[in-house]
Order: C-alpha cells, then sequence, then structure tokens
C-alpha cells in the first residue's frame, strides 16, 4: 500500500488540528474574541452613555436658550413700552409747553393792548382838556368867570350849609 501525497496532507492537516487543540488555540482565540466582544460592548455602553449625556446637555441648553430668548422678548417689549411712555410723558410735556407760551403770548397782547388803549384813553383825554381848555378860554369873560364863582359859592353854602 502506497502513501500518497494527499493522505500526507490530510495526516499534517489532522497533527495541524490537533497541535491547535492541545496548545489550546481555539480556547485563546475564542477568549481574544470574547475579550474584544466585551471591550467593544463596553465602548457601545460608553458611547450610549456619552450620547445620554450629550442629549442631556442638549436638553438643558435648548431650555436655557428659549429662556433667554423669551427674556429677550420681555426685555424688548419693556423697553418698547418704557420707550411709549417717554414718548407720551415728552409730548404731554411739550404740548404743556407750548400751552404756557401760548398763554404767555396771549398775555403779552392783551397786555401790550391793554397799554395801547390806555395810550389811546390818554391822548383823548389829553387832546380833549386841551379842546376844552381852549373852548373855555375863547368863551370865558369877566362876566361868566364871576357868574361861576357865584354859582360855586351858592353850590358849597347849600352843601355846607
Amino acid at each position: 500500500m502506497e502513501i500518497t501525497a494527499t493522505e500526507i496532507a490530510f495526516v499534517a492537516l489532522l497533527m495541524f488540528i490537533i497541535l491547535l487543540v492541545y496548545l489550546k488555540v481555539p480556547q485563546q482565540v475564542a477568549g481574544a474574541l470574547d475579550q474584544k466582544s466585551q471591550a467593544i460592548a463596553h465602548e457601545l455602553h460608553e458611547a450610549r452613555r456619552l450620547r445620554e449625556e450629550a442629549e442631556k446637555l442638549h436638553a438643558e441648553y435648548e431650555a436655557k436658550r428659549a429662556a433667554a430668548e423669551a427674556e429677550a422678548k420681555a426685555i424688548v417689549e419693556t423697553a418698547k413700552e418704557q420707550a411709549a411712555l417717554v414718548a407720551e410723558e415728552t409730548r404731554q410735556a411739550m404740548m404743556a409747553a407750548m400751552a404756557r407760551r401760548e398763554e404767555q403770548a396771549e398775555d403779552r397782547i392783551a397786555s401790550a393792548s391793554a397799554k395801547a388803549a390806555d395810550e389811546v384813553r390818554a391822548a383823548a383825554a389829553e387832546a380833549a382838556i386841551a379842546a376844552a381848555e381852549r373852548m373855555i378860554r375863547e368863551r370865558m369873560n369877566d362876566e361868566a368867570q364871576a357868574g361861576l364863582v357865584r354859582d360855586g359859592v351858592g353850590e358849597m353854602a347849600r352843601k355846607f350849609g
């Protein structure tokens, strides 16, 4: 019986497999694969934990951002309200100042008008006095003066009499 190359290769393969089993290579490979699997599982677990933590931080920052936006809107609304109040106060103050100035101008006009009327009256009175004086001088003679004196004395006698 002759041994062929195929049979020798088969026997060598069997001896190699027996040697691998004897040296516990399959257990070592399985152990290495188990360790690698555990390391991958640990990394996955760590990645999940980090993802959850990142999501939590993201939610916190989103809440803070929303709160900051709401606060900014409130500040803007308050500023708008205050600006409207200041504008209204300024408008009222300007209207009051304009009314005061208008009243002062009217008072000055009335004062100037009264002064002018007084001056016209004074001028008219002076003109009337001058005219009356001129008329009296023209019409007064000695007889008229004596008659006026008599009438005045009679009037005083009657009043104080």
